[in-house]
């Protein structure tokens, strides 16, 4: 009788252990919790340097967090200010955001994280330079970043050349412009390099990236068309033809370009017609180039 007394307070015993390691919080989520915390500290504070000194203390935060074993694997989903992107090979995740400044400008920050499986974390921080390259086309590291929230990452191969991604990143600019950005990262090794003349196209001959400014006030389209099987995006053109220089005053004309990935090269696709799923508000559209007024339902 005192045996099996013994084998069920063992049992209870037992399970008692399970629930509350099961209860524990994970240490990635304390950490995600407390980086939650400080982001909203960031958005709250009233100048430029608090913000900033605060941003600090959420990096160094980031960083320790990344220290802990499998943090690669780790989404930090609920850490909504920040993008976290991963490869499709699995080989790296991109985490970006920016702090918005007093003057409606943007400062950027993020860090590339390798796949090391279990093994010690490989970090590459990203460090913002927007402002002080002299020529935004030019050919990059980590350590001059033209940084930007990257929310989409594009893996290319093409026989003997080595492969390399192409990430789509968002980069607000001022109080009146915001811009969107096509960024070619490779490795070699251990070093990373931003940008790459893998561009055709008319107009693209030297391009290391291609970066679209455009009115605040408007919105564009950046993205992977699966269907079209390449990179779409809006024509941007002036409103008014002679601020065709001035980029607050230019917006979608209501066509799509994009890049098609031939040989390991983006080629340029002009005035191209996306197709989208059939939905049963189209009747409702009005298609400026033919003329057609829509059908009103009441």
């Amino acid at each position: 009788m005192k045996l099996i007394r013994f084998y069920i307070l063992l049992i209870f015993g037992a399970l008692s252990f399970n629930l509350k390691a099961q209860q524990a919080p994970n240490k990635l989520e304390v950490f995600q919790d407390t980086l939650i915390k400080i982001s909203a500290r960031v958005i709250a504070a009233q100048s430029n340097t608090q913000k900033l000194e605060i941003n600090g203390n959420f990096v160094k935060t980031l960083v320790e967090a990344l220290k802990s074993p499998n943090s690669f694997s780790y989404p930090f989903d609920s850490l909504k200010n920040v993008s976290v992107i991963k490869s499709s090979d699995q080989a790296f995740r991109i985490l970006s955001w920016y702090v918005l400044l007093e003057d409606g400008t943007y400062r950027y920050y993020g860090a590339i994280q390798m796949n090391t499986k279990s093994g010690p974390l490989k970090l590459y921080p990203l460090i913002d330079q927007t402002e002080n390259l002299a020529d935004p086309n030019s050919i990059t590291n980590n350590q001059k970043w033209f940084g930007a929230r990257y929310y989409e990452i594009v893996p290319v191969t093409s026989g003997n050349r080595l492969p390399y991604y192409v990430l789509l990143g968002w980069k607000g600019n001022t109080q009146f412009t915001t811009k969107k950005v096509i960024e070619i990262l490779s490795f070699d090794k251990d070093n990373l390099t931003f940008g790459a003349p893998v561009f055709d196209g008319k107009e693209l001959k030297g391009k290391n990236r291609v970066i679209f400014e455009y009115a605040k006030s408007n919105a564009m389209t950046l993205k992977t068309d699966l269907k079209a099987g390449m990179i779409v995006f809006d024509h941007l053109a002036s409103f008014n033809p002679e601020m065709k220089d001035t980029f607050e005053y230019h917006g979608s004309d209501g066509t799509f370009d994009g890049f098609k990935i031939i040989g390991g090269r983006l080629i340029l696709q002009e005035d191209i017609t996306l197709n989208n799923d059939p939905n049963a508000s189209d009747e409702l559209y009005a298609d400026p180039k033919k003329n057609v007024k829509p059908i009103r339902k009441f």
